[in-house]
């Protein structure tokens, strides 16, 4: 299982970004929200649309995830 974090601030097209703990764009990110340990990226991004309705999946650290 990985520690998930959604990144606070969206991208220029509008969605918040799925991160791992260890992905070098969640370290360079000014504000996430953790959103907990989960065994899938496909779990973590259902727990961030709690948070925000647009989300989207890394397309580094969860590629699976990634739809844009």
């Amino acid at each position: 299982m990985k520690k998930y974090y959604v990144n606070d601030h969206a991208q220029s097209t509008g969605e918040h970004e799925v991160h791992t703990e260890d992905c070098y764009y969640y370290k360079q990110a000014a504000s996430c929200t953790y959103l907990g340990m989960f065994v899938s990226c496909h779990s973590a991004v259902g727990q961030a649309r709690t948070v925000y309705s647009n989300v989207d999946g890394c397309k580094y650290c969860c590629p699976d995830c990634h739809t844009r």
